[in-house]
């Protein structure tokens, strides 16, 4: 097995390094939190110019500033650092437990059999019948069960191989893919308008009431990846090496497993199916910082939140007033990022 975690590997973790470093993260995140929500771009003669809402009418309250703040940009804003941190996170989980640089939530099928169900759901008439959650729910009922599907299916005996693992997760989108294109060919045109905008994948649609529900079950699983990110650092130089530690390996493997898919069904019940941040930054960030999860793990929260705000502001703004899924800028970010990874890895086998 190639070593996927970058030159660096595990570098000496010291509290002042773990300050500074995060430090910077969370002040990048805090910057990008509130420049996004205010900028915009207005059309002029002969163009567009890109402009600020007024900080004082926001203040005040009461205008359209304040309402445009407070009730569409934030929510919006907000959603993505729930999104992107969730999604970061849980790819950061993925690739140490199974040592694979391009285990992601899209590649392990778990996006796949959530977006199969909400397709089915909106085929249905679910989402009108259960007061405009129907989505949501179906979304994090398709992630329960392709997790049960692709822990079953690539269990072997009393353990779970990384290569099994991964082929059933490849087994399990590729059916869920196909799945989808039915759904789809047996919809009308409003429906399949429906699935299309959707599957692009948008926080513009986030509301007050459903972010605190979801911030509760993301910040819950955010703690948990925390505290096995020793774990996850001894589940990185594979199982016997873990257990020679005194980690007890299919514990840690399925909760962290679990826990991390339920961060992308909660992701995906928000905004759509949003590919890429759960590759590439924690990728990203594992070749610059090094291995150790202690460190990894909440830059990559800190990261990612950033990342999809800005991938957000990016689609809000590049076609203004129309805007672009942001399911669209992070798929074009992180296409050539994911060549670039694999292009890597390839070299690694050669190796």
């Amino acid at each position: 097995m190639p070593d996927f975690i970058g030159a660096r590997g595990v570098r000496r973790l010291t509290p002042a390094r773990l300050a500074l470093v995060l430090g910077a993260f969370a002040a990048g995140l805090a910057i990008t939190m509130v420049v996004a929500p205010l900028l915009s771009v207005e059309v002029v003669p002969g163009g567009r110019r890109l402009t600020t809402l007024d900080l004082d009418a926001i203040v005040r309250g009461g205008n359209d500033d304040a309402t445009i703040f407070w009730m569409r940009r934030l929510p919006r804003v907000l959603a993505a650092l729930l999104v992107g941190a969730a999604l970061a996170s849980s790819g950061c989980a993925f690739q140490a437990v199974l040592r694979n640089p391009l285990a992601e939530p899209f590649t392990l099928g778990i996006s796949s059999g959530a977006s199969f169900a909400a397709l089915l759901a909106i085929r249905l008439g679910v989402d009108g019948a259960a007061g405009g959650a129907g989505v949501s729910v179906a979304a994090l009922a398709g992630t329960a069960l392709t997790v049960l599907l692709v822990w079953r299916l690539g269990r072997v005996g009393g353990t779970l191989p990384p290569a099994t693992l991964v082929l059933a997760g490849v087994t399990i989108a590729m059916f869920c893919g196909a799945a989808s294109m039915l759904v789809q060919y047996t919809a009308d045109f409003a429906e399949v308008s429906a699935m299309v905008r959707w599957m692009m994948g948008s926080v513009g649609g986030a509301d007050y009431p459903a972010l605190a529900r979801a911030a509760v079950a993301i910040a819950s699983g955010l703690v948990i990846l925390l505290w096995q990110a020793r774990a996850l650092n001894a589940l990185a130089a594979g199982d016997e090496a873990a257990a020679s530690v005194g980690v007890a390996v299919g514990r840690a493997l399925g909760i962290t497993f679990t826990v991390a898919a339920i961060l992308v069904g909660v992701s995906i019940a928000i905004a759509g199916p949003v590919g890429f941040i759960g590759l590439t930054v924690p990728h990203a960030l594992r070749a610059l910082l090094g291995a150790d999860h202690r460190l990894l793990m909440p830059a990559s929260m800190l990261a990612g939140g950033t990342m999809l705000i800005i991938c957000d502001t990016v689609a809000r703004l590049a076609l203004a007033p129309p805007e672009l899924p942001v399911g669209v800028v992070t798929a074009l970010l992180g296409g050539p990022t994911f060549l670039v990874i694999l292009m890597r890895y390839k070299r690694g086998l050669r190796a």
